[in-house]
């Protein structure tokens, strides 16, 4: 960490104060100007949000109104976490919804600089389908405007629908065209709180990391379809006829049998015309037609290696007359806002621990000292909670099968009485 104190001592600089009383905020402040003085050049922290302050973070953030009916975010931990306070984040509170709110902060250029985006977040309800990412916006944004179609910067999380899509998205605006990564990237789907960043540099790479652990890196120009490609075809040049690129021929020796050829369908000629069929009213009868079971459909000859096979052909490439290289690619100007834009079948996620910043090391730290040190009592709560709602089930189902039991017993108790009284009236009579 950047001077001594650490991620708590930037909490205090931040939004918030859920540590408790003034006293402890105050002496994190000061810790922060300590290590800011001692330390060496200081991160450049654009946005950060820990939802320290309670109900505070609705002055801050500002919900959308470009249409009725959006979600509502509430401030809670969930249901399992790791710490009541530090772990309250946005919970998203409606099935169904369309959710559109966002955070502005002072505007600022990338140029130059490296660029970080955190944020952690939890889909505890165990989420069908709906997106957990957030969008970076420039300075013009209007907020009470936003939605699907507003023009952002960078889309960046984890989007999970169905078996199917369980992704992080990294979609980067360049020339007003959003670009998505072209590598596959995975998101967890665990129901814990995850740590997600991605680092932009101004060597054009980049890299995705989840709980402080890199899962994806490269070249923006590589992994992007920014630019036309640096080679192309060679359009002068042709492939060589003689060129055979078949791995597989026909084998000239295979033949088709002589039994081979049959109709695929044929008369069924064991129905009978119905009684009723009239002919000037129904036309003249025919046997209906029905699958040749003989039919084989069209004979192919059998395969064999090509023993002529060359391979696929290299076509010669030359350097490609449209491509022009553009160093500025990872750069964007007046970065200032932040936003949640998603749709959630299931709600239930939490949005926690935002930052915005210029350090990648202060980032790191700042996860391992938010989400990494409440991430295993979250976990061990989670476990407990899981432990205790299944033996409360075992007691319930035991207590169920108990009062079965009973109900019989007494039912075979009524029984016998009724049968013993019916035999002492006759012996009587």
């Amino acid at each position: 960490m950047r001077g001594p104190g650490g991620v708590k001592a930037m909490a205090a600089r931040g939004h918030g104060g859920r540590a408790g009383s003034a006293t402890t905020v105050v002496a994190l402040r000061l810790v922060l100007l300590l290590g800011a003085a001692l330390g060496p050049a200081r991160a450049a922290v654009y946005f950060q949000e820990q939802f320290l302050d309670g109900d505070n973070w609705q002055k801050r953030w500002m919900y959308s109104e470009y249409k009725p009916g959006l979600g509502k975010f509430k401030l809670t931990a969930g249901k399992f976490y790791g710490d009541p306070e530090r772990d309250k984040g946005l919970q998203t509170s409606e099935n169904s919804k369309f959710y559109a709110i966002s955070s502005r902060f002072k505007p600022f250029s990338n140029k130059g600089k490296t660029l970080v985006i955190q944020y952690t977040v939890k889909h505890e309800q165990k989420i069908d389908c709906g997106g957990g990412y957030v969008k970076i916006f420039s300075s013009n944004l209007d907020q009470k405007s936003l939605n699907g179609d507003s023009h952002y910067y960078i889309m960046f999380g984890p989007d999970i629908c169905g078996s199917e899509t369980k992704k992080v998205h990294v979609i980067l605006n360049y020339k007003n065209k959003h670009h998505p990564i072209k590598k596959p990237v995975r998101c967890k789907v665990d129901g814990y709180t995850h740590l997600y960043t991605l680092i932009i540099r101004p060597d054009q790479t980049y890299e995705v990391k989840i709980d402080n652990q890199m899962v994806a890196s490269g070249n923006l120009e590589d992994d992007f379809d920014f630019l036309p490609p640096k080679k192309i075809n060679d359009p002068t040049v042709r492939k060589p006829t003689d060129w055979d690129d078949r791995i597989q021929i026909d084998d000239p020796n295979d033949t088709k049998p002589e039994d081979w050829d049959e109709p695929e369908y044929i008369m069924d000629t064991s129905a009978e015309k119905p009684e009723d069929w009239d002919d000037t009213v129904n036309g003249e009868w025919h046997y209906p037609m029905v699958k040749n079971p003989l039919y084989r459909g069209e004979w192919k000859p059998r395969q064999i290696d090509n023993p002529n096979y060359r391979g696929a052909w290299p076509h010669p490439q030359i350097d490609n007359p449209d491509y022009w290289p553009d160093f500025s690619i990872y750069s964007y100007e007046n970065i200032s806002v932040i936003g949640l834009d998603i749709w959630q079948v299931r709600a239930g996620t939490i949005f926690d621990n935002f930052l915005i910043t210029d350090d990648e090391v202060y980032a790191e730290d700042f996860g391992d000292e938010t989400w990494g040190e409440t991430k295993g009592p979250e976990e061990e709560m989670n476990l407990k909670q899981t432990e205790e709602e299944q033996e409360r089930e075992r007691v319930m189902e035991e207590k169920y099968f108990e009062e079965r039991f009973k109900k019989k017993l007494e039912r075979r108790s009524s029984g016998k009485g009724r049968v013993m009284g019916q035999t002492a009236d006759k012996e009587e009579f």
